[in-house]
């Protein structure tokens, strides 16, 4: 994702690392557990850096396949090529896409699972050519998405659920835009035909151990229903990550999904100081702050 700008914000409280609704919402809500979704993140780093053209993303995406296919109806590989354009290199990338049920009325849920090849943002200048471990922007909101399609294979949502996990994602150039996001565009311009869902949901960026998730702006600008919804229900949750305030304009995978009439709000902490450097490792996040976010979109989904 590429910023506007950048922000501090809050220092999180202990949040329990399981969350379940008994007693408190209108539907059965099975429990989302925090730590599982941790464990997915550490999964994904071990497989080390994992963007485009090295072993760590070959063997990610395996992983992804192996582990969504006993849970979801339907996974299947999205290929596509991309040349990145810092080296001019072609890369065959593939988005991963799971569905859940065969109702008509669908939603979208989606991450990115690549990371970011180069750590151009790092304070040490000797770091910039080494890539990312991604543990935040990359891993975090890809396992809070397997932490759901379990929930899901146990218990089937009310309404047909689709996860994408782009690839592609945070291989752009700075300053130039259009090279930034290239499975979520692909996805967007080749999806099947008559294929709209209510809405999409992506999550960028949710693992940070101080979380803090303001609103952003484009989603505000684009989706502002959907907007209040989420924030609505995270207020009615307790959940104190979610806030009001405006967080910074991110170009973002769902710029891609907007443009093609798909409502989409961008769940992301851009306030996290460890962005695009060698320190996105998964000491900097948390199973609680995981938990958060996965509660509320467990809440979201089975209440529709």
């Amino acid at each position: 994702m590429l910023p506007a700008s950048i922000k501090r914000l809050v220092l999180l409280s202990a949040i329990p690392l399981t969350f379940s609704l008994s007693g408190c919402t209108k539907a059965q809500v099975p429990v989302f557990s925090g730590q599982k979704a941790y464990d997915q993140l550490k999964a994904q780093c071990n497989f080390g850096f994992r963007h485009p053209g090295s072993p760590g993303h070959e063997a990610c995406l395996d992983y992804l396949v192996t582990t969504l296919t006993p849970l979801a109806d339907r996974v299947v590989k999205q290929p596509f090529r991309f040349t990145d354009p810092r080296t001019g290199r072609s890369h065959s990338l593939n988005n991963v896409i799971a569905s859940f049920g065969a109702q008509g009325q669908r939603v979208l849920l989606c991450a990115h699972w690549d990371t970011r090849p180069v750590a151009d943002f790092d304070l040490d200048p000797a770091n910039h050519k080494k890539p990312v471990m991604g543990a935040n922007d990359g891993a975090s909101g890809v396992a809070v998405l397997l932490e759901l399609a379990r929930l899901f294979k146990q218990n089937p949502p009310p309404v047909g659920v689709d996860i994408v996990l782009f690839d592609g994602e945070d291989s752009g150039m700075q300053g130039h835009n259009e090279t930034w996001c290239a499975g979520a565009r692909y996805f967007a311009q080749n999806r099947s035909a008559g294929y709209l869902p209510r809405y999409a949901v992506l999550l960028d960026m949710v693992g940070d151990a101080d979380l803090s998730l303001p609103i952003e702006m484009n989603s505000q600008r684009y989706a502002p229903a959907l907007v209040d919804q989420l924030w609505t229900l995270a207020e009615q949750l307790g959940l104190p990550a979610f806030n009001r305030g405006m967080g910074p304009e991110m170009v973002d995978d769902h710029l891609e999904l907007l443009k093609v009439g798909i409502p989409a709000v961008d769940i992301i902490d851009f306030d996290y100081p460890y962005w695009h450097t060698v320190e996105d490792t998964p000491d900097k996040c948390s199973a609680a702050s995981l938990a958060q976010v996965g509660y509320l979109m467990a809440t979201f989904i089975y209440e529709q």
